[in-house]
């Protein structure tokens, strides 16, 4: 690799003022279960047009909380996209479900809605930042609850205006807090939604299934005819998937600047767009100007034809990193990773689109943290070994 800096395909962007805010925290008072998550989830619900959110400590976390709401156990079908990291599909099994893979929509690169009929629990995709058919989705499967795999999509918007996280086709939503994500606690996610039994639920499955308060043991909370102040109960199974208050107050500063990120990354796209429009051997996906207007644009994706490259998708990454340009795959079917393989009675033929998908795609680098000349770079390193 040269020496010019390296530019991997996604990274956060911290500045002074979330410095500052963890700094405070970690003055005061409270380190954990203090009041800068509370404030946090105010300001994401109020962000989202949901009523309620819950912060936990990863996306992970946050699907698993959310399929076990849903009432999502053993008996009981969750279809979700095999376009997607692992941890949609897992959701289910944690709780010990079964999860069907849906295959995609070859333009959209989310979940197809013919595939959802007879779910119990659907958990689409928003996929590289651009929302799932959700209106078509709720209408195959009306019956089912469900849960919108947001963790890509935190300042997207849906076709019809509301803005991904409101919940309006859904029961609940769920974003991660990554670094590469489009606003980062360094771990973190939540789950929003607008159901209170819902999220009286998530809020109790976080920290490990107790309540202080409520309907409590009458027999063991009360003293001198009131509840007594040490008295804590556990209700059912929970977790320890708590967001720290540090975590919180960064999310808080980053979920400020949510709209100014949001918008560098359409910029970045556009700007790849024009660059890379009508090159041989290089299609573009979800590349439609009112797509790209409402997508969030966690992934800039480009699907590659190799062969005619002639060359190989790692022969080409690793020409790229060693001009200092990352990229990434994203992702691996699920249907091809080896746990679900094995179980799964279906075949790489089940899922045409997303397996032509994997063959060609490539992810470039897209953070709002990128200079135009880091972007100018990108286009010159790509274009270079594409020749």
């Amino acid at each position: 690799m040269s020496d010019l800096s390296f530019i991997g395909y996604g990274r956060q962007w911290i500045d002074e003022t979330d410095i500052a805010v963890v700094e405070d925290v970690l003055r005061g008072g409270w380190l954990t279960q203090g009041p800068a998550v509370p404030r946090f989830e105010a300001a994401l619900a109020e962000r989202v047009g949901a009523k309620y959110a819950v912060a936990v400590s990863s996306g992970t976390a946050g699907l698993h909380l959310a399929a076990i709401a849903a009432g999502l156990g053993p008996g009981k079908r969750c279809v979700t996209s095999t376009l997607t990291f692992v941890a949609s599909a897992n959701a289910a099994h944690y709780v010990g479900a079964e999860s069907v893979l849906g295959d995609i929509d070859a333009a959209r690169l989310t979940l197809n809605p013919q595939a959802v009929q007879d779910a119990d629990v659907v958990i689409p995709v928003h996929f590289a930042g651009l929302d799932a058919d959700m209106s078509a989705i709720r209408a195959a499967a009306p019956q089912a609850v469900i849960i919108e795999d947001a963790c890509h999509a935190l300042g997207a918007v849906h076709e019809d205006g509301a803005v991904v996280g409101s919940c309006g086709h859904s029961d609940m939503a769920v974003f991660s807090f990554h670094p590469v994500k489009s606003i980062t606690t360094g771990e973190g996610g939540a789950v929003v939604t607008n159901d209170k039994g819902i999220y009286k639920h998530l809020q109790t499955l976080r920290s490990h299934g107790i309540v202080r308060d409520g309907y409590l043991d009458p027999d063991q909370s009360m003293e001198s005819g009131e509840v007594a102040p040490w008295y804590y109960e556990q209700q059912m199974l929970g977790f320890n998937y708590r967001l720290s208050d540090m975590q919180a107050a960064l999310g808080l500063s980053q979920l400020k600047r949510l709209d100014a990120f949001t918008t560098r990354r359409r910029d970045i796209a556009k700007r790849y767009d024009e660059a890379f429009a009508g090159w041989a051997h290089l299609d573009l996906v979800q590349a439609d100007p009112l797509e790209r207007a409402r997508s969030a644009h966690h992934l800039y994706v480009g699907l590659f034809d190799f062969e005619a490259l002639n060359t190989t998708r790692t022969a080409f990454m690793n020409a790229l990193r060693e001009q200092g340009i990352g990229s990434q795959v994203h992702y691996i079917p699920v249907h091809r990773q080896a746990y679900h393989k094995a179980r799964l009675a279906v075949g790489r033929e089940a899922f045409p689109n997303a397996e032509a998908y994997y063959g060609r795609a490539l992810s470039l680098p897209i953070f709002p943290a990128m200079t135009d000349e880091d972007v100018a770079r990108v286009i010159r390193v790509v274009t270079r070994v594409m020749e």
